[in-house]
Order: structure tokens, then C-alpha cells, then sequence
């Protein structure tokens, strides 16, 4: 299971609080499903890196959103550690926040090379205005891929309150 978060200054601590209650969701039903779950933790700002739970969601860094390194990374870990016999799951959190053409070459480097190798992706857009009022340019780009993309969904959410039923929408159709 891949955790890949956005940590820049944009991305505050109710954010974070979101991001790893969706994270520790997504950890609880595949424990369920898979006797061995491997956790891979990847956060990034201009440049990802690959840390241990705690700094992931604790430590700060800052910097610009460059969500592209974080999929580069994932894929590299993927094909060095996962490349046979894993079921490859994958969640990123973020505000949407990315910089000039990031936002589309990481659409499409996930297209061509994560989703084919990953059995399901998520991405939890975390906003704090209503669904619907702002969309960011991650979120449109994302938005073309899940349209041709049949394991790979989207949702946003801003409050506690709606992790769990924007958790249950996404895995409805994997759990039956």
C-alpha cells in the first residue's frame, strides 16, 4: 500500500488530520483482505522522499507542490520492491496545489506507468471549499484519467465527517 501525500505549506494540519484517517481506512480493509500489507509512505513537496509513518504526517517541510516526483518515486519503488505478486494499492492526498505543467505530466505518467502495474489508485482531494465551488488543475487532469481509467477514482472532501463515506464510494465496488 502506497501513501503518497502533498506536505507543502498549503497542505495544513486539518488536511494532514483527513489525509490519515482516509490512509488508516484504506490500511484496515486491506488487513482484512490480504494477510501481508506492506505500507510505503511518500511525501513530497518540490521533491518526494520516502520516510517512515511518523515523519510523514508530522514532520513540516516546505517548498512548492511537484506532485510528479512522488509518482516517479512510487513507480521506482514499485518495480524495485513489488514488481511480482503484489496486489499494488495506492492512495494520494492533496489539496490540488501544483505548479505550471505538473499537474498534466503527472496525469500522465500515471496513465502510462502506475495505473498499469497498480490493481487500484485513489486520489483524496482535500479542499477546504465546497465540492464543486474550486477546481483545481490536478483535479481536472486526474479527472480525464479516471474518465478511461476503470481502477483509478477520485473524490475531495474537507471535513471529518466525510472520510469515511468518500472512503466507502471509492471501495463499494471492491468489496462486493
Amino acid at each position: 500500500m502506497f501513501c503518497l501525500m502533498d506536505v507543502s505549506a498549503s497542505m495544513d494540519e486539518d488536511k494532514k488530520d483527513l489525509a490519515k484517517r482516509f490512509f488508516t481506512l484504506l490500511y484496515l480493509f486491506l488487513t482484512r483482505k490480504y494477510g501481508e500489507v506492506e505500507l510505503i509512505f511518500i511525501r513530497h513537496t518540490d521533491n518526494a522522499e520516502e520516510v517512515d509513518e511518523n515523519t510523514f504526517f508530522h514532520d513540516s517541510r516546505t517548498g512548492g507542490t511537484v506532485v510528479l516526483s512522488a509518482l516517479e518515486l512510487a513507480d521506482r519503488i514499485r518495480y524495485e520492491r513489488y514488481a511480482h505478486g503484489w496486489n499494488v494499492y495506492a492512495a494520494q492526498a492533496s489539496d490540488g496545489d501544483a505548479f505550471g505543467a505538473d499537474p498534466a505530466r503527472s496525469a500522465r505518467f500515471l496513465r502510462e506507468r502506475l495505473l498499469p502495474a497498480t490493481r487500484y489508485y485513489t486520489y483524496l482531494e482535500l479542499s477546504t471549499a465546497p465540492a464543486g465551488e474550486h477546481a483545481s488543475t490536478l483535479w481536472a487532469e486526474y479527472g480525464r484519467v479516471a474518465e478511461a481509467a476503470g481502477n483509478f477514482a477520485m473524490r475531495r472532501a474537507s471535513q471529518r465527517d466525510q472520510i469515511y463515506p468518500v472512503f466507502r464510494d471509492l471501495f463499494r465496488k471492491e468489496s462486493q
